[in-house]
C-alpha cells in the first residue's frame, strides 16, 4: 500500500480511529452474532479492550509491507477458527462480512465527518483494501466494487442487527467500563457516525450536542491543541493505547 494512501491517513491518526470505534461498538451490540463474542467471555469482561484489539489488527494490516499483513490476516482466522473449535460451530459468513463492512463504512463516515469528503476513488481504495482482507480470510459472498458494497451494507444492515439482551448488557458495560462522562460522550459521538438504522434502534437521539463541540475542537487542532484536550478526555487504562495510534 503507498504511504500516500487515503487508509494509512484514516488509520494512521487516533481521532478519526476513535470514531470509528464508537460506530462499531454501536454496532457490535446490535449484531445478531454478537454471542459468539459472548462466547469466550472477553467482550463483557472488557468491551474497550476487545474493541481495541480489532482496531490493532485492522491497523497492522495497515501499515505492514504485504508479506506481514498476509501474516495478521492468517492469524485472525486462526484465532475465530479456535474459538469455532471450542463452540463446535462455525461463525457464519454474514458475520464476517458485518465487520469488514463495519470497518470500511465508518472509516469513511470518521474521515468525513472530521476531516473532508472523500472522492470516489478514495472511497474505493477504503473498499479494496479490506476487501483484500476478506478475500485472504475466504470469506464468501463478497461485494466486487463499492458500489456493489454501498448496496450490500444497506441489506446487512436491515437483516443483521437486533436490539436484544446482549445489547442491554454490553451498552451496561460500557458505561462500567468508561464513567458516565465518557459514556454519554460515546453516545453522542455515535449519534453523528452511525448510519440511522442504528441509531433508530439504538434510541440515541437525532440532536446531536456534540457538534458545536466538534466545530470547536477542530479549531483546537489548528492551534495545536487537540491532543491535550482528547488526552484528558481518555480513560486512564487506555490512554497509553489511543496516543499510541497516532502514525502521522
Amino acid at each position: 500500500m503507498k504511504k500516500s494512501s487515503v487508509v494509512r491517513e484514516i488509520w494512521g491518526k487516533a481521532d478519526y480511529i476513535l470514531f470509528i470505534f464508537a460506530g462499531a461498538s454501536a454496532e457490535f451490540a446490535l449484531n445478531k452474532s454478537v454471542d459468539w463474542l459472548y462466547f469466550t467471555g472477553r467482550l463483557p469482561a472488557d468491551p474497550l479492550g476487545r474493541l481495541f484489539s480489532t482496531v490493532a489488527y485492522a491497523r497492522q494490516i495497515v501499515f505492514s509491507e504485504y508479506d506481514a499483513a498476509l501474516i495478521a490476516i492468517d492469524k485472525i482466522s486462526a484465532i475465530h477458527q479456535g474459538v469455532e473449535q471450542q463452540r463446535g460451530a462455525q461463525i457464519p459468513d454474514w458475520a464476517y462480512r458485518d465487520v469488514l463492512f463495519m470497518l470500511i463504512d465508518y472509516s469513511i463516515r470518521s474521515f468525513e465527518l472530521l476531516e473532508r469528503k472523500l472522492t470516489d476513488p478514495e472511497k474505493e481504495e477504503v473498499f479494496q483494501t479490506f476487501l483484500q482482507v476478506g478475500l485472504r480470510m475466504k470469506i464468501s459472498g463478497l461485494p466486487q466494487s463499492f458500489d456493489e458494497w454501498k448496496s450490500m451494507r444497506e441489506q446487512h444492515l436491515l437483516d443483521d442487527l437486533l436490539k436484544g439482551d446482549f445489547t442491554m448488557d454490553l451498552y451496561k458495560q460500557y458505561k462500567k467500563h468508561l464513567g458516565i462522562f465518557r459514556y454519554y460522550m460515546l453516545m453522542q459521538v455515535q449519534v453523528l457516525v452511525v448510519p440511522d438504522h442504528v441509531n433508530h434502534l439504538l434510541s440515541l437521539g437525532k440532536i446531536p450536542w456534540l457538534l458545536p463541540v466538534l466545530k470547536g475542537y477542530k479549531l483546537t487542532r489548528l492551534l495545536g491543541f487537540e491532543k491535550l484536550i482528547r488526552n484528558a478526555l481518555l480513560p486512564a487504562d487506555y490512554k497509553a493505547q489511543v496516543i499510541a495510534l497516532d502514525k502521522i
